[in-house]
């Protein structure tokens, strides 16, 4: 078991205020892999301060040794991709094959990908008689999520990094271990001293301070909207800027001329993937009504291909466990309520998978015969757990879509022309269409209680920016 009792904050580790620790359980063990300083309210103002002292030269820094920097970081991560992946896996379970596929490659992209947009971002332009000019909001407080680890943390860090802005990052205290690999690779890449803080602890006390503390400019937080809403509450007397990526119950549509067969196999591994945490998930589908049978039967069969990844080199497309233990019983606890609600239970269900003894694991679920109305139809459950809806034509089928307290992503599967005329109506962040991929330069960000920013690519750099 690894120890890491201290904080990086003005470009060294230093120790924290307090000697407290917390620590970081394996989800697929249930057993502590590491131990990790828990920093308090009084552990924030030294990162803050070093940030705002480090702020002045670092905005005005050129471009093109700001693009080093990134690069470097990437060049740092690649290097280090294996024990990214290994931390991954440990912190939130992930299997090593996802962690080293999909988890690690879509931090370093996000470096990447802002590098790329730096090297022709226009800072002053001409709007009219006037030049427009774009400077760096200034000290910049992240609060991340644990279900996409290095992912957040860097679609954060990478635009603020590429505007201007110093960072004092609070990593979710189920999976800091990423994050504190990274503090090594951006050291290692010659960030100036306070550029990039980094405070590990709960975020009742650090992300707490963060968010109200007098000299940090703006707070960039993605998790669920319930924590967002307490975020915004705790930042307001200082009337900083809050970004907030928040909850999700996004739709798969699948239209009737669609391929049923690929389409349904297709939502039904999206969704899966990562064990069902991800935030843009398509967990509602929605499927047509004189199909539904044969879309329930194609669904029960895919998700029953999918096993449980009960050790860490499972073999593709194997998923891991729930990463929190609270997100475990919450989960299991909303498979009952649709089975109580009296939606269908096509598989899966709230016994532990066969051979898992130990571990927060949930068999791959999928209930049939949901209406729109339910609490599994409605509430982000953050698991492996797919509904299915019938809808009689393709107006019902939008209204349905649009009918969620949340708008963060959406997928339409069909004839090409159809799907992209449905997305422009369903109220959501971003849409993809048939086997559309991530695109890294574009926004991402949700409507209603998805919250209220965007992040990745060009856009995503507006978030750290004053005009």
């Amino acid at each position: 078991m690894k120890e890491y009792p201290n904080l990086y904050i003005g470009g060294q580790w230093v120790s924290p205020h307090s000697d407290n620790m917390s620590t970081v359980i394996n989800p697929s063990t249930e057993e502590v892999c590491a131990k990790i300083a828990s920093g308090d309210k009084a552990d924030v103002d030294a990162p803050v301060r070093a940030a705002r002292e480090a702020f002045d030269s670092f905005w005005q820094s050129s471009r093109e040794s700001r693009v080093k920097l990134l690069r470097d970081v990437v060049a740092g991560i690649q290097s280090r991709a294996d024990e990214f992946a290994e931390a991954i896996n440990q912190e939130m379970g992930a299997p090593l094959w996802w962690a080293q596929q999909a988890q690690v490659p879509a931090g370093i992209a996000h470096f990447a990908t802002a590098a790329d947009v730096l090297e022709k971002f226009k800072f002053v332009e001409a709007k009219g008689t006037t030049h427009l000019r774009r400077e760096a909001i200034g000290v910049c407080g992240m609060i991340t999520p644990w279900n996409w680890p290095l992912n957040q943390v860097a679609c954060k860090i990478a635009a603020a990094l590429a505007v201007g802005c110093t960072v004092v990052l609070k990593p979710a205290e189920q999976t800091p271990l990423d994050s504190i690999l990274l503090a090594e690779v951006i050291d290692a890449a010659g960030a100036p001293p306070g550029v990039f803080n980094l405070v590990t602890g709960s975020g009742s006390v650090v992300g707490s301070a963060l968010s109200d503390h007098p000299e940090v400019d703006m707070v960039s937080f993605t998790g669920s909207t319930r924590a967002g809403a307490m975020v915004a509450k705790a930042a307001a007397d200082s009337i900083k800027r809050v970004s907030q990526e928040l909850g999700g119950k996004s739709v798969n549509l699948v239209l009737p001329d669609a391929d049923l067969q690929e389409s349904v196999v297709r939502a039904v591994r999206s969704l899966m993937s990562n064990a069902g945490q991800t935030c843009s998930a398509g967990s509602r589908l929605l499927v047509p009504a004189d199909r539904q049978e044969e879309a329930i039967a194609i669904a029960k069969q895919t998700a029953e291909s999918i096993p449980v990844a009960l050790s860490a080199d499972a073999d593709a497309p194997a998923i891991g466990p729930i990463s929190t233990q609270r997100q475990y019983e919450q989960v299991k606890k909303l498979i009952g309520v649709g089975i109580d609600e009296g939606a269908t239970l096509v598989t899966g269900g709230v016994e532990s998978p066969s051979g898992a003894t130990k571990g927060f694991f949930v068999k791959p679920t999928i209930f049939a015969n949901v209406n729109n109305a339910m609490a599994i139809a409605q509430e982000e459950i953050f698991g492996p757990v797919l509904v299915i809806i019938a809808y009689e034509d393709v107006d019902q089928a939008v209204q349905i879509a649009n009918d969620s307290p949340y708008g963060l992503s959406g997928y339409v599967q069909g004839p090409h022309e159809q799907a992209v005329e449905v997305a422009s109506s369903i109220r959501t962040g971003q849409v993809f269409i048939n086997n559309a991929h991530a695109d890294f330069n574009a926004p991402f960000g949700g409507f209603k209680q998805s919250g209220n920013g965007r992040e990745w690519g060009e856009v995503g750099f507006d978030e750290f920016l004053e005009y």
